[in-house]
């Protein structure tokens, strides 16, 4: 099955390398620590494994806005582009039948202690189009690949530690920004979800999660960070500014760049 994964598959296969940038002026390094901090900036793409059927997840500049809005509405809320993902509902032969996108870093969060995430958020383009397919609740995901090191589930490695955000306030222009530490509702995928009582079917809080994971088993660890869609309704948007911890990842055509958050 062949894999559409942007207009220009290159963008979005192989980000380019670009210099990081920063609201303060000030270089964010260049390596990933146990803080959070950012790695090399041509380490995100669309990550293969997580990626089913053909979507869209592309390097691109705007979308500033819906005709008749203020600059200041319409455009992305970091630099001139954004990241543009396109999924549908009914592409596959698969069981459920729906996409799934991830586009992520498998490089650069990798080790880093799942209590230490702070701040976690994004900016998001929602359409009307998309609350007509699956509601308001219609929205792209903040997805972590982790080691929940479970003292409930101590053979389980992997699980995914996924945000759904609450309904985006504005439609057709970009959202404020959405906390997911305060926001929304958190799941473990797996038996994880299960042994620590936050699964698809019963999700939780931010706090909550944290403190679920926390159960006398090891430290919980991160492997990947990202943004992902699916696999449930159609959805074509975008997203800008993912916060974790004190950067924001700015999502623009040439790359993926770090800013001090402000």
């Amino acid at each position: 099955m062949k894999a559409r994964f942007g207009v220009r598959r290159r963008t979005a296969l192989a980000v380019t390398a670009v210099a990081a940038i920063v609201v303060s002026a000030v270089p964010v390094p260049a390596t990933a620590d146990a803080a959070g901090q950012p790695g090399s900036p041509d380490h995100w793409g669309v990550i293969t494994r997580d990626t089913i059927g053909s979507p869209v997840a592309d390097l691109r500049p705007g979308p500033f806005g819906s005709f008749g809005l203020p600059e200041a509405a319409a455009r992305p809320p970091y630099g001139r582009g954004s990241l543009g993902i396109s999924v549908a509902d009914r592409a596959t032969s698969l069981t459920p039948p729906s996409e799934a996108v991830h586009f992520g870093n498998e490089t650069d969060f990798y080790g880093i202690p799942v209590p230490g995430l702070r701040q976690v958020g994004f900016h998001v383009f929602q359409t009307g189009e998309n609350i007509s397919y699956g509601g308001p609740g219609n929205m792209p995901n903040i997805r972590f690949e982790i080691d929940p090191n479970l003292a409930a589930a101590r053979a389980t490695t992997y699980s995914s530690m996924v945000w759904n955000p609450p309904p985006s306030p504005v439609v057709d222009q970009w959202s404020p920004y959405l906390d997911a530490t305060r926001t929304g509702t958190w799941y473990l995928t797996g038996s994880a979800g299960a042994a620590a009582r936050c699964s698809v079917d019963h999700p939780c809080g931010f706090r909550a999660l944290l403190a679920a994971l926390n159960d006398g088993g090891a430290q919980p660890v991160v492997y990947t960070a990202g943004v992902s869609k699916g696999r449930d309704y159609m959805w074509n948007g975008a997203v800008d500014g993912l916060r974790i911890n004190d950067v924001v990842y700015d999502f623009e055509p040439d790359g993926v760049q770090a800013r001090r958050a402000g």
